[in-house]
């Protein structure tokens, strides 16, 4: 009999999107006929092995609403919207495994009953929960805690990039809980040469280029690191930064913000900025061409890292920061960069100057041989189908 899994992913880019993508190819190479449930924006990506089905509604609005009443509105409506189509294509087509890709709380005492009915009736869910610890609390710390504690309650499997306690708003775990490994992305080979790429960014032979590369929002600090660049401007004098990016959500500092804080700090000339969206062949050069990746995290991050799979694949050392997860777990643990304690300027200069004084030497080929997607798919496979 074909096992038959529906993989529901509302984000459209970033790193839950890349990891659906690499982690539906994955179980579909075991025979598992994979049906990705996404939004109109998801990319059809030419080497995808399942089915792409953009039936859901984008989160992101397609203009911004000038009101944060008309945002919070808009967002409830379309999640739960998401999630009654969710529930009525397993109800439509008799899918009897479902896969969460990115486990999220939001509303979840309105939408989990749905579910529940449905686990209820014998079907399967699982989900990927890229953020353990939930500590972002949105409205009162109560309605938070029985989010938390509802978004579980129809869940048979949990899987998560660290063997940590989850929080699960002070109710007892319904699921069992699996580590899978955050796989390495499969990206293409950069098409010009490294030095052809970094004369065209304008970046001295010399110089050291730090790459902050993805979304840019405020939890990834990078005026935290712009700040400690200032700091060793005299020690490092060759230390460069490329942001290559874009902000992506509202109430994120805007670019503009970030470029008048690299003038102010008199690092203008030691910039180079790459806003909007990287197509996989760019952003093959820009890495290549890097000689860091700048992960410099806020406290909050718990969670794996996208940038640093990409990193690997590139074999880029990263300087980083954020809090005690897979991240730190990953970095201090086959020595993939030089770790800074997080929302610190001071610790992140001291962290660039031990940069300078002995770059770090990471342990690329045991990293791979931990992390590959193929142990990712074969633990979430025995899971869901056992």
């Amino acid at each position: 009999m074909t096992r038959r899994l529906l993989h529901f992913v509302e984000e459209s880019y970033g790193g839950a999107a890349d990891y659906a993508h690499a982690q539906s190819n994955a179980l579909a190479a075991l025979g598992i006929e994979v049906h990705l449930l996404t939004t109109p924006n998801y990319p059809a990506r030419p080497d995808a092995r399942y089915t792409r089905r953009p039936e859901l509604l984008e989160l992101r609005p397609p203009r911004p609403l000038p009101t944060r009443a008309q945002r919070a509105a808009r967002f409830a409506y379309v999640k739960l919207m998401n999630y009654r189509r969710l529930v009525s294509c397993i109800r439509r087509e008799g899918f009897r495994h479902a896969l969460i890709g990115s486990f999220g709380e939001y509303l979840a005492p309105v939408w989990s009953p749905w579910l529940c009915a449905l686990a209820r009736e014998g079907v399967v869910f699982g989900a990927v929960v890229h953020d353990p610890i939930r500590d972002y609390v949105v409205g009162p710390r109560q309605w938070h805690r029985w989010s938390v504690a509802a978004a579980y309650a129809p869940l048979r499997e949990v899987f998560v990039h660290e063997a940590t306690p989850l929080d699960t708003g002070g109710w007892p775990l319904p699921a069992r809980v699996t580590v899978v490994p955050h796989g390495i992305y499969d990206y293409p080979a950069p098409a010009r040469p490294r030095s052809v790429t970094r004369q065209a960014l304008g970046i001295p032979e010399a110089a050291t280029l730090f790459l902050a590369f993805g979304n840019i929002r405020n939890g990834k600090n990078l005026d935290f690191f712009l700040r400690a660049l200032a700091h060793v401007a005299d020690d490092f004098p060759e230390a460069y930064c490329l942001i290559a990016g874009d902000v992506r959500s509202a109430g994120q500092k805007p670019v503009a913000y970030y470029r008048a804080l690299a003038t102010e700090l008199g690092l203008a000339a030691r910039c180079r900025w790459r806003i909007g969206d990287i197509a996989p062949e760019e952003a093959a050069e820009l890495f290549t061409a890097a000689d860091g990746v700048a992960l410099t995290y806020s406290r909050s991050f718990r969670s794996a890292s996208g940038v640093l799979a990409l990193a690997v694949y590139y074999r880029v050392p990263c300087l980083a920061s954020g809090g005690d997860g897979p991240l730190r777990q990953a970095v201090e643990g086959y020595g993939l960069g030089v770790w800074c304690a997080p929302d610190d300027v001071a610790a992140l200069a001291a962290g660039l100057k031990r940069w300078r004084d002995a770059p770090p030497t990471p342990r690329w080929d045991a990293y791979r041989a931990d992390h590959s997607w193929t142990v990712n798919a074969q633990r979430v496979a025995e899971c869901l189908f056992e």
